[in-house]
Parts: C-alpha cells; structure tokens; sequence
C-alpha cells in the first residue's frame, strides 16, 4: 500500500517540482533578462518509467526542489505584507521591488546553470574530443608507417638492390650497368617525391619556414578546383594553431575536390580578437553535413584539441562555407 501510494505522490513531486521551476524561471526573466541558461538534464537512451531514475538522481530536479522549499516561506511572507501593505500604499512602493529582488536573486542562484557544472561540461566535451584526437594520431601513425613500408622503404631496397646488380656488371657490360644505374636514380627520384610527400602529411616544411599566407597558397596551387587566398594573420600565431588551420584547410579542399562540384573556391584567414578564424567558401553543390566518423567530424575533433570550435553552413544547391575559429594568445 504504502509503495502504490508512494510512488505516485513522488512522481507527481517530481513534475510539479520541474513545472514550478520553470515557471518561475519565466517570471524571473522579466526581472533579470540576463539570467544564465537552464540546466540541461543529462541524455538518456532511457523511456517510460525507467528514465524516472535519471530526472530522480538530476542535479536540477533537486536544486528545483531547494529552490521551492526555500521560496514558500518567501510567498508566505510576501503575501502577508501584501495584505499588510495594503492600506499603506508608500510602504508597498518600498518593500515590493526589494522584495522582488530577493526572490529574483534566489531563482538566480538555484534556477539557473550552475557554473560548475557548465565548467564540468566543458572539460568533458574537450576530454572527448581529445580522446578523440589521439585516436585519430594513432590512425595516422600507423597510416605513416604503412605509408613508409609500401612506398619509400620499397623503392630504397630497389634502389640498393639495382645499385648492386649496376656493380657486378660494371665491368662485364658496361651499357647494361648504365641502364641499371638508370633505373636506380629514378627509383631513387621516386622515393624522395614519396618522403616529400609524406613529410607534407606530418608537418609541412612551407608552413614552418613561411608561415601560414605561404602554407595555405601552396594548398591552392594544388587543388584542381581554382582557389583564390586571403590572408591577413599578424603577427604569427602559434604552431599548434597554424597546424590546425592548415589541416583544416588541406582536408576541406580534398572533400571539395571530391565532392563539391565546385567551379571556384575561397579560402580565407584573419585574426579577430583572440582567436584565429579560418574559412573555406565553395560554389558547389551544398549538402554537406557534419556525421560522427566523418571527415568534417574529424575535423571538428582537431579544431576541439586546441578548444576551437568548427561550423559548416551547407545548403542544397550551395554556396558550402566551412569556418573554423581558434583560440589564439599572442
């Protein structure tokens, strides 16, 4: 008896806890326009009655709860000088605000977000993201080695291998130790385009030695969509942040190539405030969407490591911009 009576009278609480809160979040709004946001429950893949658990175990549900517990007796009391104050019209022009103040102040303190929590929030948004980030460096560590072992690696052992076979016939036929020394310095030219490349993939030796202008041209030279560059980033930012941006820039372009159907492109790049601001405009088809375990994912995952922040406005039939804005110090 006690837990069908009990449970229902604890639910109905619970409601009528949340309804009240809200409620007076909205009153409270016309006194203090700029009252911090709501709280926001925690997901749940939850329905029905087992998500009651969840909004029972919420930081909110019980700082709702504080908040209607400590402001009854304020309506008690604010009702009783109502009464009193009526037949005293100058004593109710004074008690009224100040007493509006208060209670605004108590919905203040326990309605809105509390700021630990907001800080809470961000750690764990920035610790996934970087979870996320590590991921992904341990997918291209292990793309560079594989990247090392099928490409450059193999054309060196041909190179070594048609060095040694030019020797033994450097004397017994010379032409065809001169076609062999032939076949190795082109083995040879072909490793060093396939290291250059890759050292391109890790840290790009333009972007260190020329900064970001020269970096993000080099991109646009590349690209075989035309790409037009805006550059206006002084002085330099720092090196995590100048990666970002690159990276950001050079996947964006891979995607629009690709996909895009794009005639021309824009790339642009200023700094605004205390933060770089990064930019990729196309003509393309639109349609492009941020998916978990896409390559705009990822991107947004890189721009998160450095506590960016990565939008992309993409409607069907274009125009795609893809904006990446990056905390910066100087």
């Amino acid at each position: 008896m006690v837990v069908w009576i009990g449970v229902p009278i604890l639910v109905g609480s619970i409601i009528a806890t949340r309804a009240l809160g809200n409620a007076h979040v909205a009153w409270t709004r016309l006194i203090c326009p700029d009252l911090p946001s709501r709280p926001v429950l925690e997901p749940t893949d939850q329905s029905g009655l087992r998500q009651w658990p969840v909004l029972f175990t919420a930081r909110r549900t019980w700082r709702d709860l504080a908040f209607v517990l400590l402001n009854f007796p304020l309506a008690v009391l604010g009702f009783a000088l109502g009464v009193v104050s009526v037949p005293l019209v100058p004593l109710a022009l004074w008690v009224a605000p100040r007493f509006a103040w208060l209670q605004a102040q108590l919905a203040v303190a326990l309605l809105s977000k509390d700021p630990t929590a907001a800080l809470t929030e961000r750690a764990q948004r920035l610790q996934a993201s970087r979870a996320r980030g590590v991921d992904a460096a341990e997918a291209e560590r292990r793309r560079i080695e594989r990247d090392l072992h099928d490409g450059a690696q193999q054309r060196l052992v041909a190179v070594a291998m048609g060095l040694g076979r030019a020797k033994t016939k450097l004397d017994a036929d010379p032409v065809a130790a001169r076609a062999l020394l032939d076949e190795a310095h082109a083995d040879a030219k072909l490793a060093v385009a396939e290291l250059r490349d890759l050292a391109r993939g890790i840290y790009p030796a333009v972007l260190a030695d020329r900064g970001l202008d020269a970096a993000l041209s080099s991109l646009a030279a590349r690209c075989p969509v035309p790409v037009e560059v805006h550059v206006d980033v002084d002085p330099r930012p720092p090196a995590a942040v100048e990666s970002t941006a690159y990276f950001i820039v050079s996947e964006t372009l891979t995607n629009l190539a690709k996909h895009a159907q794009a005639n021309n492109a824009l790339i642009r790049a200023w700094r605004e405030d205390d933060r770089v601001v990064v930019e990729v405009t196309d003509d393309g088809v639109g349609g492009a969407q941020v998916r978990p375990g896409g390559g705009l994912s990822g991107l947004a995952d890189r721009a998160a490591t450095i506590d960016g922040v990565m939008t992309v406005v993409s409607p069907l039939g274009g125009p795609t911009v893809i904006r990446a804005d990056l905390p910066c110090e100087w």
